[in-house]
């Protein structure tokens, strides 16, 4: 997931980015956004932030631990702000989407 530099909220994006870092999937014990389950951020108004993101399978069973996450990191750097999580199914989530740290975590980088 990037960011645009001239995103006029960029600052902010960079905190969420940073703060979904520490929300790990706890099966694969590798973060969110380096798995590729992040696909976008968006700040509506000055009270909600709006999380669009994927589970690796759609019968994932730790798929609302991995939500309670996203919330827990988002409140502490946002605390006035509502979290809002869309979960989407398209793009299905594949091997592809992981970052090179994603890859390199799971051992797929030999």
């Amino acid at each position: 997931m990037e960011i645009a530099l001239n995103d006029p909220r960029y600052n902010d994006k960079f905190v969420v980015l940073t703060a979904l870092h520490n929300v790990m999937d706890p099966e694969l014990f590798v973060n969110i956004i380096d798995l590729g389950l992040v696909f976008g951020i968006e700040f509506e108004g000055e009270e909600t932030i709006i999380i669009t993101m994927t589970f690796s399978t759609k019968a994932c069973p730790l798929g609302d631990a991995i939500k309670m996450g996203v919330r827990n990191v988002l409140s502490m750097a946002f605390p006035e702000y509502d979290v809002v999580i869309n979960v989407v199914w398209e793009p299905e989530w594949n091997f592809s989407m992981l970052t090179a740290e994603g890859r390199k975590l799971l051992g797929l980088d030999r």
